[in-house]
């Protein structure tokens, strides 16, 4: 019995990766219920595809974003946040279930009608705390989507960013390090947002 228990503990774990950056480290949770997206972010860090590339898009309050593969090499004054591998990673959006809340792991995109995400670009949500106002904006911005009150308890007390919700696929979250998102995000930015000191990812390993 003691066994079996066990084994369907083990079974519903869930995987873990550590995001190394010269800031510190991140620890996220990546979900079962995405597994597209799951699985493609294992992949690309079996294959060090994250290794060395910045964090280029920072903006304190909201998010900070990485895996452009064009920022491995870019020098201090390049436009990053186009560079891709060539696919997208079909829509998971499940935004009663996974929300921008603080601390969220999410997949960027563009402006492609299915939604789709990039194949390696993803941000971190730093966020704020939300009111009643925020709701109603988020509401409107999404073309009708109700936040569910549940979330919007945790989006009043811990922060984030509701009107991205049902607009981008959430796939994880942080366990562990969002203090050094928030070093991150308290980065001095030029105009396009990129931090003026780089922040890189040294490397993304698989802990779980």
């Amino acid at each position: 019995m003691a066994f079996t228990l066990m084994a369907l503990i083990a079974q519903a774990q869930t995987h873990e990766a550590e995001i190394v950056t010269n800031y510190g480290k991140i620890r996220v949770m990546l979900y079962d219920g995405t597994p597209l997206h799951r699985d493609n972010f294992i992949k690309l860090v079996n294959e060090h595809k994250y290794d060395s590339l910045l964090f280029h898009r920072v903006i304190k309050g909201f998010m900070i974003q990485a895996g452009d593969p064009n920022s491995k090499l870019a020098n201090d004054t390049a436009l990053l946040g186009d560079g891709d591998l060539g696919y997208t990673v079909p829509a998971e959006i499940m935004p009663d279930k996974y929300y921008h809340k603080r601390g969220a792991l999410a997949a960027a995109r563009d402006d492609n009608p299915k939604k789709e995400s990039s194949a390696i670009q993803f941000y971190i949500v730093q966020g704020q705390v939300a009111n009643d106002s925020t709701f109603i904006k988020a509401k409107k911005r999404s073309g009708g989507y109700e936040i569910p009150e549940e979330h919007k308890q945790v989006y009043r007390s811990y922060g984030g960013v509701p009107r991205l919700d049902s607009q981008y696929t959430v796939f994880g979250e942080v366990v562990k390090g969002m203090a050094v998102v928030d070093d991150i995000a308290s980065s001095l930015t030029d105009a396009n947002d990129r931090p003026k000191k780089n922040i890189r990812i040294k490397t993304v390993r698989m802990v779980k």
